[in-house]
């Protein structure tokens, strides 16, 4: 058993990595798959939301962490093991469907496979809170915030290359592996009993009747509509608009990556300094702009520092949402309190993906990036209550 600083920071990293290999295939490349079976943009937009549906349910996967103990063998672990298992055989069976012949079983396999995401993610959310600090909060979520912002990073260059070089059935097969990699850390890692401080209590819900929780959540799903809904069309946007390839659609959303890496190493330091409601705002005015820019581009080469701002918005807004929520979830309901806040801030991903496709189809790339980059002043009226006067716990 090794439970070092450098151990667990090391086993959750690499689980945001895999975790971020994947997302960062739905997110960026999969409308591009699908695109070259012929399926329109408001299928891929549907396809997209019911493949990270699993996010918004991941209350309930979070609430069997916490209460039961999984055939004895531990309330985190064993649920880790068998998400990553899920992820991995789901990914090899993804090239043999054939989505324009296939499309509701391609559906129900992208279900599947963020199902596997969903479960040892909330588990490892879970996990985090049981191990570590209040003070070491900050730190944890950056390396995981980076961590799967650099499978983003490594693996959409990666498997862009391998879909155009060698074939998506190779760039399925590297997300599979990836996947597994976190596995053998895991499988070493010895769980701690639980105290009777953090059994389980259903009246530990009673922190989600607070307002200021409750804003925060909707911060969350804000923010997570806007990123995501302006991420699911960029590539598509440079592709129509420049002739971009697939390969190179992989770099931009690399750039993207660096970008979150960026906003989320960083982010826990600045937000340490320049507070939380500031950094929030800083975050918001980032993400308007870099995503109303790219509105009115009209060079796939000025397209690479806005792609690049738009991710360090991304990695500065989710390092403060993640700090704010890890801090304020009930070590009672580790895992169920933190994925209620992350679920709600799923269900913006899971709105604003086939919104970002419907629209693109109906007014156009250009018209779909300035609605959604308007979309980011709808948090101003959510700061006073997160972080005035009625909130004194955050």
């Amino acid at each position: 058993m090794n439970r070092s600083k450098s151990y667990r920071y090391s086993m959750f990293a690499l689980l945001y990595l895999a975790q971020g290999a994947v997302l960062g295939y739905f997110t960026a490349l999969n409308a591009i798959y699908l695109l070259s079976f012929g399926i329109s943009m408001s299928k891929i937009g549907i396809i997209s939301g019911i493949a990270l549906t699993p996010f918004v349910l991941k209350i309930f996967l979070g609430m069997l962490s916490d209460k039961v103990n999984f055939l004895g063998l531990g309330f985190r672990k064993p649920y880790i093991i068998l998400g990553l298992l899920i992820q991995s055989i789901g990914l090899l069976i993804v090239p043999l469907i054939n989505p324009g012949k296939q499309f509701v079983l391609y559906g129900v396999l992208a279900f599947l496979v963020m199902t596997g995401m969903a479960l040892y993610d909330t588990t490892t959310d879970g996990l985090a809170l049981d191990t570590t600090p209040k003070d070491e909060a900050g730190t944890i979520q950056g390396f995981m915030v980076g961590g799967r912002a650099m499978g983003v990073v490594v693996v959409s260059s990666v498997i862009g290359v391998l879909a155009q070089q060698v074939s998506w059935l190779a760039a399925f097969v590297l997300l599979a592996v990836i996947s597994m990699v976190p596995l053998f850390l895991v499988l070493g890692y010895g769980e701690a009993k639980r105290t009777a401080e953090t059994e389980f209590q259903w009246s530990a819900f009673s922190a989600f009747k607070k307002w200021p929780i409750i804003a925060l959540g909707l911060m969350g799903a804000l923010y997570s509509l806007v990123i995501n809904a302006a991420n699911e069309i960029v590539n598509p946007f440079l592709q129509s608009e420049f002739g971009i390839s697939i390969m190179l659609a992989g770099f931009y959303t690399t750039v993207w990556g660096i970008g979150v890496v960026v906003g989320g190493i960083s982010g826990g330091k600045l937000t340490d300094r320049l507070g939380k409601k500031r950094s929030v705002e800083i975050a918001a005015v980032i993400s308007l702009l870099s995503i109303l820019a790219l509105a009115f581009t009209s060079s796939p080469m000025l397209a690479w520092l806005l792609v690049f701002l738009f991710g360090l918005a991304f990695g500065f807004y989710e390092t403060v949402y993640f700090a704010i929520s890890m801090e304020k979830s009930d070590l009672r309901i580790a895992a169920s309190m933190f994925a209620i806040l992350m679920a709600v801030a799923n269900i913006g991903t899971g709105i604003g993906l086939p919104i970002g496709g419907l629209l693109a189809d109906g007014v156009g790339f250009r018209f779909t990036f300035a609605i959604i980059a308007a979309l980011n002043l709808l948090v101003l009226p959510l700061l006073p209550a997160i972080f005035g006067k009625y909130n004194q716990a955050i």
